[in-house]
């Protein structure tokens, strides 16, 4: 079916659940409830490093109302094994270790014991008689701080590893890794004008609004049935299995509704702890986390350290670039910085180019995924220096990068080779938009521009559909849906079948109901769920074109299916006069679609961001911002404009405001929505979108994940036009305005230093 014949696919229908999310008829993690149901509490470290001597849990156990007390004690011991957590793999000591903390604790906020009650109020109560004799040890909370010499080793079992090779030397870099491509030296030596900066960036927090929560029976056949706000039903079945030393068939794992995630909830934080409770209580527990709890015990991005190098000619061609990435993994490993590697020049044909990458363990929760994991921290150092050169040249800032824009052929330094992608088409569609030839009048403002890549995954999916006797289907997929893909899922369906999107009825399978599928995020969903549910709708036309043979007693060959009708021998019938005769031809028709699809076609995504910076107080005020991204076909264009936008506000967010404000000792001082600040819609403007189409050619519909390539630009974006404004460039993210006016200060106490200007010139 070509493109200008698609009924479905480009259209703007209602969402399937919308009318349960308006009405609240939508049940969430902590909506959920079952008879004889206790309370959970978690009673978490109060010190970012210290030594477990004692845990005495007598009074909380004897307290009123308390029916079970946990500690890691209660874990059970088995051989150490890697397991899936959904953005890679860790060791099982480790995920046991953050679930509950047996000899240390490792950041404040680290889980130490937990209990089930008959109210939340009473196991909280409870909880505060736990007993835990600490020995406070020295922290290291940057990756500066832990990768000093002497620094408080966190994890006393942990071995750096080189360029893939284990040292054995002990410390707090879990890994260092490099991509090579090229001759760099050379590079630089041919370049007129090399340009290296420094950068950090803080430690942010997904801010989704629900925090986490879980509802599970351990049931008196050894079954472990959880409920729960997750990603990934089958990584927190997989995850909860292995933690409790169980065969996965005796989990099972129904999502609930999810408000929010961006990458934050696919570890498990909560399930394990609750079965343990249900099995000692022998009841239903549920445990919902406070606001403070999701801040300092769960996932939050790795703060960074960064150092970019880049040279060009006079001409415009950047011949070499180098990047030292040093991200904080937490009190585990896994920094996100791979896939920081991944995307830190991506956008870029550069010939000459080296990165080096730290993992670093620190004393703060381990860090998870946050929409484009790595890449957002990247961008902003390597579109600063971008920008700065442009301007050094004498260069237009898009002309600049247009120049020297990744293409089909171009190969990355961790080794890939670009495939189709739109990175060109993204900066065109910047270039030519009124957004960015308006004139920017008034003093103090500026315009800043930017773009950013994420890779894309496929990864397994599985989906059925199930004909009725009406012509409507029913679908049935495992991915959670954190922003309209049951819809954008079911269109894919529909368009395939020849029906209208309201003909679908979607929903989400527990892991007991449908085929294995990967976690909802990487940008995958619409891309290989909806790919799984074209399959499962191919073998559904297969078995329809079987019946309409028999109804015409010709071979099933000769059939043929076009927008929703079968043809054969000048006969027809459509989709849905064949379903009403299913019972007559053999009964009912079920397709089925899985799915493991590989190299997904990455997307790459821009920003235009005008600024005013207060010159009393340094506060930036965001004017107007244009965000453009490449989504290869837009399934809905209003979920690929909510995309935009959403990443948008999370990247001016990430720019502005937001961090992790912490004491010397350790402590998180805004761990709450009063102190944590993120923008709202009285902080910024109606953001404009340009969805830009250049297929995948491998999908059948040529989508690209949209879901976070749109983050990555913003901060830089937002950066280089405060620079505009100001005449100042800040290395450092979040720019507030304590950090804009130090910079502002810094500026008027240089020979030649002068106040604010205005430079309109993008």
């Amino acid at each position: 079916m070509s493109e200008s014949t698609y009924a479905v696919v480009g259209t703007r229908p209602p969402r399937h659940d919308a009318t349960d999310k308006v009405t609240g008829r939508a049940h969430y993690g902590a909506d959920f409830q079952l008879t004889g149901m206790l309370h959970g509490f978690i009673l978490r470290s109060p010190h970012a490093h210290a030594a477990i001597r004692r845990i005495d849990v007598s009074k909380a156990e004897a307290f009123p109302g308390v029916k079970a007390v946990v500690t890691s004690a209660d874990l059970p011991e088995s051989p150490e094994q890697m397991v899936d957590i959904g953005e890679g793999a860790m060791p099982l000591s480790y995920i046991r270790g953050n679930m509950l903390a047996r000899s240390k604790v490792l950041y404040k906020g680290h889980a130490v014991a937990a209990v089930a009650a008959v109210s939340p109020h009473v196991a909280e109560e409870a909880a505060s008689l736990i007993e835990v004799d600490y020995d406070v040890l020295p922290c290291a909370l940057t990756v500066e701080d832990a990768m000093r010499d002497g620094a408080p080793v966190i994890l006393p079992d942990l071995r750096t590893k080189e360029f893939g090779e284990q040292t054995g030397r002990p410390g707090n870099v879990a890994e260092h890794f490099r991509h090579v491509l090229g001759d760099a030296e050379n590079g630089f030596t041919e370049a007129d004008l090399v340009v290296e900066r420094e950068f950090r960036t803080a430690t942010v927090h997904q801010g989704y609004i629900e925090p986490h929560a879980t509802t599970v029976l351990w049931n008196e056949d050894g079954h472990v049935l959880v409920w729960c706000s997750s990603q990934g039903a089958f990584t927190v079945r997989k995850a909860t299995a292995a933690v409790l030393d169980l065969p996965v068939l005796r989990v099972s794992v129904t999502p609930l509704e999810i408000g929010g995630g961006f990458g934050g909830k696919i570890r498990i934080y909560l399930e394990p702890v609750a079965a343990l409770l249900s099995k000692k209580s022998g009841r239903p527990v549920k445990i919902v986390m406070s606001r403070q709890d999701v801040f300092e015990g769960t996932g939050p991005t790795p703060g960074s350290h960064m150092r970019i190098k880049m040279g060009a000619r006079k001409d415009g061609r950047i011949t070499a670039a180098q990047a030292y990435l040093a991200y904080e993994a937490g009190a585990y490993p896994g920094a996100m910085v791979a896939p920081g590697a991944m995307c830190v020049f991506a956008a870029y044909d550069i010939p000459n180019v080296v990165i080096d990458g730290y993992d670093v363990v620190v004393n703060k929760p381990s860090t998870a995924a946050y929409r484009a994991p790595g890449a957002t921290q990247a961008a902003f150092a390597t579109e600063s220096v971008v920008d700065e050169i442009a301007e050094n040249l004498g260069l237009d800032p898009v002309e600049f990068r247009l120049m020297n824009a990744a293409k089909e052929g171009t190969r990355r330094a961790d080794g890939p080779k670009f495939r189709r992608i739109g990175c060109v088409e993204v900066l065109e569609a910047m270039r030519n938009h009124p957004h960015y030839r308006a004139p920017l009048e008034g003093p103090n403002r500026g315009r800043g521009v930017a773009v950013g890549f994420w890779f894309n995954v496929g990864l397994a999916s599985s989906c059925t559909i199930s004909v009725n006797s009406d012509g409507t289907v029913n679908l049935l997929d495992g991915s959670v849906d954190l922003s309209g893909t049951r819809t954008s899922v079911s269109m894919q369906a529909a368009e395939t079948l020849g029906l209208r999107a309201e003909d679908v009825r979607p929903s989400v399978g527990d892991t007991d109901s449908i085929g294995f599928t990967e976690v909802t995020g990487g940008s995958r969903t619409t891309y290989a769920t909806g790919w799984a549910a074209v399959e499962a709708a191919r073998d559904v036309i297969g078995q329809m074109k079987e019946r309409a043979a028999l109804l015409w007693e010709t071979d099933a060959a000769s059939v043929e299916f076009d927008r929703g009708v079968f043809r054969a021998g000048g006969r027809s019938i459509t989709f849905q006069e064949l379903a009403a005769q299913l019972d007559e031809t053999g009964g009912p028709v079920v397709g089925r679609g899985a799915v493991n699809p590989s190299g997904a076609g990455g997307s790459f995504s821009g920003a235009i961001a005008d600024v005013e910076v207060d010159p009393e107080t340094g506060k930036v005020s965001v004017l107007r911002f244009t965000a453009v991204q490449d989504a290869g076909r837009a399934i809905h264009p209003s979920y690929v404009e909510g995309q935009m936008q959403g990443g948008s506000v999370q990247g001016i967010g990430w720019a502005l405001n937001e961090e992790y404000f912490m004491s010397a000792e350790g402590a998180m001082l805004n761990s709450s929505w009063l102190d944590y600040r993120m923008p709202t819609s009285l902080d910024l403007p109606m953001i404009d979108t340009v969805i830009v189409e250049v297929p995948d050619p491998e999908h059948p519909f040529g989508v690209r994940g949209v879901g976070e390539a749109n983050i990555v630009p913003p901060p830089a974006a937002v950066s280089n036009a405060v620079y505009r404004a100001t005449g100042v460039r800040l290395y450092r993210l979040p720019m507030n305005p304590v950090a804009v006016m130090e910079a502002l200060w810094q500026k008027e106490s240089e020979p030649g230093g002068g106040s604010l200007h205005s430079d309109a010139a993008a």
